[in-house]
């Protein structure tokens, strides 16, 4: 139906011509933006009712003194339906450390907070169908569970600000909410986040239309296709420097792939820029010594490469 819709709209709406370079650009850019948006209302409304059950306080709650390994796991867990990004990488962190969470166990949550979560989940299975969600999924999950249990078992907390261990950030009482009131909650938070996110996303399906419809096959291919062996390390590198959510990434990789880009090269991309992002590391920055940033890059960055280089090989 919303394929059907869009094609009315571009090509006897607009009198485009099928088959066209602008019309494929532009149908690519009407089908895209309808089918995410409306999942996106759909699906973080729902989250967002499940998320009511995680504030902050019971977060840190439920994986204060947590056992190595098992904690990373309820960690990364926790990550998808928590609220983080880089801005609130200081006070999040903070609070963690204060209540008690081991350094491992943080990371593990500070990692897959911002590179799963269910606009990730929502644009990827709208996109690229649900395998490939599963897939972003579990594998995001992994990176955090091992990431973090690495970083635990080098038991580097003299690499944290020394000011870190004397804040007292205190416990906020967590109070019961009614259904209704989670309603309420789940209404608000959806209309925050597609007012934060709408930009982003129209700007990124506006690239991957525009990617869609005119950058040449044989190039992607070529360059970054799985013959390449430089092509997942490379794209690793571009997506540092760069900042933007899931939402804002998302529908550049989907057109990438869509060209002739390979799964794992797009998902190592995708990865770098929504976890391993130089702003988020500055913001970061506040918190932890260098070493301890550069081991945190090193550990995530490998684990992101061998990543891309696994699902190169096996799809």
């Amino acid at each position: 139906m919303l394929q059907e819709f869009a094609d009315l709209l571009v090509y006897q709406g607009l009198g485009l011509v099928p088959g066209s370079t602008l019309g494929g650009a532009i149908n690519f850019f009407v089908y895209d933006s309808i089918k995410i948006f409306l999942m996106l209302t759909i699906i973080i409304f729902g989250v967002s009712i499940l998320r009511s059950y995680f504030p902050a306080e019971r977060t840190k709650k439920i994986l204060s003194h947590k056992r190595e390994f098992y904690g990373n796991i309820v960690a990364a867990l926790l990550g998808i339906v928590t609220p983080f990004c880089s801005c609130s990488a200081v006070p999040v962190f903070i609070g963690f450390i204060e209540s008690g969470v081991p350094l491992g166990i943080t990371f593990s949550f500070l990692i897959s907070s911002p590179m799963v979560n269910e606009v990730a989940l929502v644009m990827l299975w709208g996109l690229l169908g649900w395998k490939i969600a599963a897939i972003y999924i579990l594998s995001g999950v992994t990176i955090a569970i091992i990431a973090g249990y690495f970083i635990g078992k080098f038991q580097l907390e003299h690499l944290v600000q020394d000011y870190v261990y004397e804040m007292k950030v205190g416990d906020t009482e967590i109070t019961d909410q009614s259904f209704a009131e989670r309603l309420q909650y789940a209404r608000d938070y959806t209309k925050e986040i597609l007012k934060k996110v709408w930009l982003y996303v129209i700007i990124a399906i506006g690239i991957g239309g525009f990617i869609h419809g005119y950058a040449p096959e044989d190039f992607l291919v070529q360059y970054a296709g799985k013959d390449n062996i430089w092509a997942v390390p490379m794209a690793v590198l571009i997506g540092v420097p760069l900042y933007s959510n899931a939402a804002g990434v998302i529908p550049i990789v989907t057109a990438l792939i869509q060209k002739g880009m390979s799964l794992g090269t797009a998902l190592a991309f995708m990865m770098a820029v929504t976890a391993l992002s130089f702003p988020e590391m500055i913001i970061l920055r506040n918190v932890l010594k260098p070493k301890l940033i550069a081991i945190f890059v090193a550990i995530l960055a490998v684990s992101i490469i061998f990543t891309g280089y696994l699902f190169n090989i096996i799809i």
